[in-house]
């Protein structure tokens, strides 16, 4: 099956994605997303932006872990292989090792939860 989308950020290489590019853009907008924001789905969304102010600990940490798995769970096209979490100087770094199970392709995400501008940066 090839799942064919339209990029919403990064514009100039490409407009339409396909396969693992749009899993991984479909999974980014839902961290772009406060939980509770989406109109008549007040469920679906990340708590993370709260957890950017909270002191990092392991409870946090364990949080924002659980939180990144239930996001990426949501998408059937994918699996967890693994999680990082670390605190910079102006939010959290997270780095997720997907696997796309229709190819069985793997790829890392990075992305950045920004305190300061309320946005996740995909690096």
């Amino acid at each position: 099956m090839i799942y064919k989308g339209f990029s919403t950020y990064n514009r100039r290489k490409r407009f339409a994605v396909n396969d693992f590019e749009l899993v991984k853009q479909d999974i980014f907008n839902h961290f772009n997303i406060k939980r509770g924001e989406k109109l008549m789905r007040p469920e679906f969304g990340t708590e993370i932006w709260g957890l950017l102010f909270e002191p990092f600990t392991t409870d946090t940490t364990e949080s924002i872990r659980d939180e990144i798995k239930a996001i990426c769970a949501y998408d059937p096209r994918v699996r967890v292989e693994n999680l990082s979490v670390s605190q910079y100087e102006h939010g959290i770094n997270v780095r997720i090792d997907l696997l796309y199970r229709t190819t069985n392709q793997a790829a890392s995400v990075y992305l950045q939860f920004e305190r300061d501008n309320q946005r996740v940066l995909v690096l």
